[in-house]
C-alpha cells in the first residue's frame, strides 16, 4: 500500500484547466489561478500535480508558502519562492533587472547591497521588480510560481500577488495559489481578481462516492471493484469526501491490522471502528509513537513551532545530536508525517496542517506549555534580538507557555516594527494580540504603552470606529499606578484619532486633558507632542487667527523636539508650519515639507514621510496643475497603510479630473473611494468626496444631481467644515453659470466669502482669489484696485485661480483701450486654462462679451468654440447664449442639423456647416464650381456662396489657398 495516491482522483477538469494554463504561459499568455477549498481537500496535491506537469514541459517552477503564525512576516511566501532562483549558483542576470536589483533586496538577501536601505520602495515598484525577475526566469519555456497556504500570507505579500495577477497577461508566467475556503484577505483578493477577469478560481469540492472509492483503490494499488465493501461503505459515509481523511483512515486501518492484503487482494479482519475525527487524530498520534519516545518528542516539539519548523530550534530543545535527529526525521518522512521544506534549508514541514493540529491536540496543557517555553528560550539563544519572523514566533510560543506579559511585550515590539516598516495592517493585528493578552493581566504602564501604539496604527489604517471604541480602555489604565505622563500620552494619541477622523473639537478636548495631567511644569519631551497635536487640530478646526496660533504652537513644538530628539514630533510640527506658510508662499511651504521629508527618511518614519510627500505633491498641483506627484504618493500611502491620507489624495485626483472636464475619470475615482470612506467613517474624506460628486454634477449643468449630493453632504457637515466653501465655489457657482444666471453665481461666491471670513478655508481654489474677481470685473463692480489686491496674494498665482485673474486683467486692459496688452493677457489665460476643459470655454464665452464691446481679441472664434463645446456637453443654456452673442455681433450662426458629427472638430469650431463641409471635401480635388454643383446636386451659384463663406472662415486669400487649407484640414483630422 502507498499512503498517498500516485494519481490525482476526481480532479480531471481542474487538471485539464491547469494544463491549458501552463501551455498558455509557455506561449506568453500568462495568468493566475486560485485553488480554493477546505483543509485536506487536496489543494496542495493539485498544485503539486501542476508543478509536475510544468516541470515535465521544461517550465521553471518556483514554490513558496504562507507562514502559519499569521499575516505578520512581510513577503515570506514570495521570498521562499524566489530564493529557488539563487540556490543553483547561477542567478538570473539580465539588463532588464538592472534598476530593480536593489529593490529586490527586500526579498532576496543575495541582492542586498551593504549600507543600502531596502524598505522605502513602493509596493507597486517592488511588484514590478518581482514580475520582471520571474519573466527573466521564464523567458525560454515559461515560469510557474506556486504559493501555498496564501490564507496565512501577510497583507504586503497579498499586495504583490494582486499586482502580479493584474500584470502577467502577455508574459510567460503562471501563478497558482492555494487558499483555504474561510474568511480571509487572500480569499477576498481571489474573488475580486476573478470579478475583474485578472484570474480564475478553481473551487475544489469534496469527492463523490465513486471518486472516494477510486482514491482508496489507488492508495491500496488495486481496483475499485476489489475494494472490500466494508471499507468502501466506511469511507463514503465517514470521510466526508476529503482526500486527506480518506488517506489517513486507510493508513490507520492497515496499521491496525484491520485491513490486510490476502490472496492477491484486500480483506477486513475484525471490527471496523467509527468516530472519524478521533480515528484521524489517533492515526497521526500512533504513527508518531511508532517512531519511539525520542521521535515522538521531536515531532511534538516541532508541532508547537507550527506547521513548519526549523531543525536548529528542535535540536536545541530536544538536545538530540545531529545524527539522531536526522535519523528520526527520516523515519517521520517515511511515515508520511513530515517532508523537507524545499523552500528553506534547515526547515521541515508537516505533510498537512491537520497533522500538526493532531499532535498539538494530543499534548497535555502542561506538556504543551513546557515545550513552548523551551522552544521560546531556544529561539532567543539562537537568534539574539529576535530579528524578522523570530520575534512573532517567540511571542506565540510565550503565549502558549502562559507567559502573557512577555508575549504581549514581543507582540507589541513586532507591531512597532511593522508600523516602522509601513505595514500598518500587520501592525494592527500584532498590537491587537498584545492588547488582548494584557486584558486582566500586566501593569498599567505596559497596557498604556501598547494602547498608544495601537491607537496610532488604527488611525493610520483608517479604523476610526475601532480606535474610538478603545476610549473605554483608557478607564482601565487610569488607576493610581499609571503616571500622569503616561496618561497624558494616551490622551494625545486619542487626539490623533480624532484629528484623522476630522473631529477637531473632540481632539482638542483630549489635548486639554493631557495638559491638565502634566501641569505647567511639564518636561519638554512630554509637552512637545501635545503642542504638535494642538497645532494640527488648531489648523484643522479653524477660528480667528488660526494660522498664527497653529504656527506658534508648531514652532514651540519644533524647538522642544529638537532639544529632546523627538523626530516624529518634528515631522508633524514642520508639516503644520508648511500648511500655514502656504498662505504666504508655496516655495516656503515646500521648503518646510522638504525638511519634514528628510527627517522622516533619516529616522525611517514611513507614515510621516508619506504625509510630507502628499503635501509636496499638493503644492505642485496647486502651482502647476501637475498630478504626477499625487499619483506616485498614493501608491506610497497604500504601501505603508496610511489609509486616511491615501483617500485624501484620491479626492484631490478626483477634483483635478472634474476641473479638467474629464467627467468619466471623476466618476470612476468617486466609485472607487466614496464607499470606502463611508465605511471607515472618515468624515473629512467623506465630505470631500461628496463635494466632488456635487461638483461633477454642477460642471455638467445637472442641478438636481448636484442638490442630491449636497443634501448628503449636509448630513456629514460639522461646524467650520472646511469643505463647505468648495461646495459653494466649485459646485453651486458653476451650476448657476451654466444656467446663464450670473447674478446667482455671484451670490453663491459672496456666500462662500462670508462663510470664510471668520474661518479661513484650508482650500485655496474655492473662488475667492480668482473667479470672484473675474465676475466682479465683468459686471463693473471691480477695477484695478481690486485686481492688485487679488494679485498680491499667493493664491492668485495658483494655476486654477490664475486663469480667471488673467481674464480679469484682459477685460480691464481692454476697457482702457490697451488692446494689444488685453490680447496678451487673454492668450496667457488660455495657456493657463488649457488643461481645464469646461472652465476654459466658459471663461472665454464670458470674456467675449467684453472683447466685442471694447473691440479687442478674437471673440467670434472664442464663442464659436464655446458653443460647440457646450452643445456637445448638452448644456443648452450656454450653447444658446453663445449663438445669441454671435448673432448680436453680426456673425453667422450654424444650424444644428443632422450630419454635424461628421464635420471635424477644428472645422466645427470655425463655424463650418454640414454643406460647407461637403464643398470643402471636394475642393481638395480642386474641382470647379460646376463640377462640385453636379456632385452635390446644387446650383453653381450656391457653390460660389459656400466657397466665399469658407474663404472667410478659413481666413485665406483665395480659392487656391482654400484648396490647400482643405487638404491640410482633413489630413490632420484623420
Amino acid at each position: 500500500m502507498v499512503s498517498r495516491s500516485p494519481l490525482v482522483i476526481g480532479r480531471d477538469r481542474e487538471v485539464a484547466e491547469l494544463t491549458r494554463a501552463i501551455d498558455a504561459a509557455r506561449s506568453s499568455r500568462g495568468g493566475a489561478v486560485f485553488l480554493i477549498g477546505e483543509p485536506g481537500i487536496g489543494k496542495s496535491r493539485l498544485a503539486a500535480e501542476a508543478a509536475g506537469i510544468a516541470f515535465a514541459s521544461g517550465v521553471r517552477v518556483l514554490r513558496g508558502r504562507g507562514t502559519t503564525i499569521g499575516p505578520i512576516v512581510p513577503f515570506r511566501p514570495l521570498t521562499e519562492a524566489l530564493l529557488g532562483l539563487f540556490r543553483s549558483g547561477h542567478p538570473p542576470d539580465d539588463p532588464a533587472l538592472g534598476p530593480y536589483r536593489p529593490i529586490l533586496g527586500r526579498l532576496i538577501p543575495d541582492l542586498q547591497q551593504p549600507g543600502e536601505a531596502t524598505g522605502g520602495d513602493s509596493l507597486v515598484v517592488l511588484g514590478e521588480a518581482v514580475l520582471r525577475l520571474i519573466t527573466v526566469a521564464g523567458r525560454s519555456d515559461g515560469c510557474l510560481v506556486v504559493l501555498e497556504d496564501l490564507q496565512h500570507a501577510d497583507s504586503e505579500t497579498l499586495a504583490i500577488v494582486e499586482y502580479l495577477t493584474d500584470n502577467v497577461t502577455d508574459l510567460p508566467i503562471l501563478l497558482i495559489a492555494t487558499i483555504r475556503d474561510e474568511p480571509c484577505a487572500a480569499l477576498d483578493l481571489a474573488r475580486t481578481a476573478s470579478q475583474r477577469h485578472s484570474a480564475s478560481i478553481l473551487t475544489l469540492n469534496r469527492l463523490a462516492d465513486d471518486d472516494v472509492n477510486r482514491l482508496a483503490a489507488s492508495c491500496l494499488e488495486t481496483t475499485p471493484g476489489e475494494l472490500p465493501i466494508e471499507v468502501s461503505s466506511r469511507l463514503t459515509e465517514d470521510s466526508a469526501g476529503i482526500p486527506f481523511i480518506i488517506e489517513e483512515m486507510l493508513h490507520q486501518l492497515v496499521a491496525d491490522g484491520v485491513l490486510v492484503r490476502a490472496g492477491g487482494g484486500w480483506r477486513v479482519i475484525g471490527e471496523m471502528r467509527a468516530d472519524v475525527p478521533e480515528a484521524v487524530l489517533r492515526g497521526v498520534i500512533d504513527r508518531a509513537e511508532q517512531l519511539g519516545q525520542q521521535g515522538s518528542t521531536l515531532l511534538s516539539v516541532a508541532a508547537v513551532l507550527g506547521d513548519r519548523f526549523p531543525l536548529s530550534v528542535v535540536g536545541h530543545v530536544t538536545a538530540l545530536d545531529q545524527r539522531s535527529m536526522l535519523s528520526h526525521l527520516r523515519a517521520a518522512v517515511a511515515a508520511q508525517l513530515v517532508a523537507p521544506d524545499d523552500a528553506a534549508p534547515d526547515w521541515y514541514a508537516f505533510r498537512h496542517p491537520l497533522t500538526a493540529e493532531a499532535l498539538r491536540a494530543a499534548l497535555t496543557p502542561t506538556d504543551r506549555a513546557e515545550y513552548s517555553r523551551r522552544a521560546a528560550e531556544a529561539v532567543q539563544v539562537l537568534h539574539p534580538g529576535l530579528p524578522g519572523e523570530w520575534c512573532q514566533l517567540v511571542a506565540t510560543l510565550q503565549a502558549d507557555a502562559g507567559d502573557v506579559n512577555s508575549a504581549a511585550r514581543l507582540f507589541a515590539e513586532a507591531g512597532r516594527r511593522a508600523l516602522t516598516d509601513g505595514a500598518s495592517g500587520s501592525s494592527v493585528k500584532l498590537l491587537d494580540r498584545a492588547n488582548a493578552l494584557l486584558q486582566g493581566e500586566g501593569t498599567a504602564e505596559g497596557k498604556a504603552e501598547i494602547l498608544q501604539t495601537l491607537l496610532y496604527a488604527l488611525a493610520e489604517a483608517g479604523e476610526i470606529d475601532r480606535a474610538r471604541a478603545l476610549v473605554d480602555s483608557l478607564d482601565q489604565v487610569r488607576g493610581a499606578d499609571l503616571g500622569a505622563a503616561a496618561r497624558a500620552s494616551l490622551h494625545t494619541r486619542l487626539a490623533q484619532v480624532y484629528f484623522v477622523a476630522g473631529l477637531s473639537a473632540e481632539g482638542m478636548n483630549q489635548v486639554t486633558e493631557a495638559r491638565a495631567l502634566l501641569g505647567t511644569d511639564a518636561a519638554e519631551e512630554e509637552a512637545a507632542p501635545i503642542d504638535a497635536m494642538a497645532a494640527k487640530l488648531t489648523w484643522q478646526g479653524g477660528g480667528r487667527n488660526r494660522g498664527e496660533r497653529a504656527e506658534a504652537l508648531a514652532r514651540r513644538a519644533i524647538a522642544a523636539a529638537e532639544r529632546a530628539n523627538l523626530p516624529t514630533v518634528l515631522c508633524d510640527a514642520w508639516q503644520v508650519v508648511a500648511d500655514v506658510a502656504r498662505e504666504r508662499s508655496l516655495e516656503e511651504s515646500s521648503r518646510c515639507l522638504q525638511r519634514a521629508r528628510e527627517l522622516a527618511e533619516e529616522q525611517r518614519l514611513p507614515i510621516p514621510r508619506v504625509y510630507a510627500l502628499a503635501r509636496l505633491a499638493g503644492n505642485d498641483w496647486l502651482a502647476n496643475g501637475d498630478v504626477a506627484g499625487m499619483e506616485n504618493t498614493i501608491e506610497e500611502a497604500q504601501r505603508v497603510g496610511a489609509v486616511a491620507v491615501g483617500y485624501q489624495i484620491q479626492g484631490n485626483l478626483a477634483t483635478d479630473a472634474v476641473l479638467r472636464g474629464d467627467f468619466g475619470k471623476t466618476a470612476q475615482l468617486l466609485a472607487q473611494g466614496k464607499q470606502d470612506v463611508l465605511r471607515l467613517r472618515l468624515r473629512p474624506q467623506i465630505r470631500y468626496m461628496l463635494m466632488v460628486q456635487a461638483t461633477l454634477a454642477a460642471h455638467q449643468g445637472k442641478r438636481t444631481e448636484m442638490e442630491r449630493a449636497l443634501a448628503e453632504f449636509a448630513e456629514w457637515e460639522d461646524v467650520n467644515a472646511q469643505e463647505l466653501p468648495l461646495t459653494l465655489g466649485f459646485a453651486r457657482t458653476f451650476c448657476a453659470l451654466l444656467e446663464e444666471n450670473r447674478g446667482l453665481a455671484r451670490e453663491e461666491l459672496l456666500r462662500m466669502i462670508s462663510s470664510t471670513t471668520d474661518v479661513p478655508s484650508l482650500f485655496q481654489l474655492a473662488g475667492r482669489h480668482g473667479l470672484h474677481l473675474f465676475l466682479a470685473v465683468l459686471d463693473g463692480d471691480a477695477g484695478w484696485t481690486e485686481y492688485h489686491e487679488a494679485t498680491d496674494t499667493v493664491q492668485s498665482t495658483m494655476r486654477w485661480n490664475r486663469q480667471f485673474v488673467r481674464l480679469a486683467e484682459a477685460v480691464l486692459l481692454g476697457r482702457d483701450g490697451r488692446a494689444e496688452e488685453a490680447n496678451a493677457a487673454a492668450d496667457s489665460a488660455q495657456e493657463d486654462s488649457a488643461i481645464y476643459g469646461m472652465a476654459r470655454h466658459l471663461g472665454m464665452r464670458l470674456v467675449a462679451e467684453a472683447a466685442i464691446a471694447d473691440g479687442w481679441g478674437d471673440p467670434i472664434a472664442w464663442v464659436r468654440r464655446a458653443e460647440e463645446y457646450f452643445h456637445q456637453l448638452s448644456v443648452p443654456a450656454v450653447a444658446s447664449a453663445c449663438r445669441s452673442l454671435l448673432r448680436h455681433a453680426g456673425a453667422s450662426v450654424k444650424q444644428r442639423r443632422t450630419g454635424m458629427d461628421q464635420v471635424p472638430d477644428d472645422l466645427r469650431a470655425r463655424g463650418v456647416t454640414v454643406r460647407e463641409h461637403e464643398v470643402l471635401q471636394l475642393l481638395r480635388e480642386r474641382l470647379t464650381n460646376k463640377a462640385i454643383a453636379n456632385r452635390l446636386h446644387i446650383s453653381p451659384r450656391t457653390v460660389e456662396k459656400h466657397v466665399a463663406s469658407l474663404i472667410m472662415k478659413a481666413e485665406v486669400a483665395d480659392r487656391m489657398e482654400l484648396s490647400d487649407f482643405a487638404a491640410s484640414a482633413y489630413e490632420e483630422s484623420q
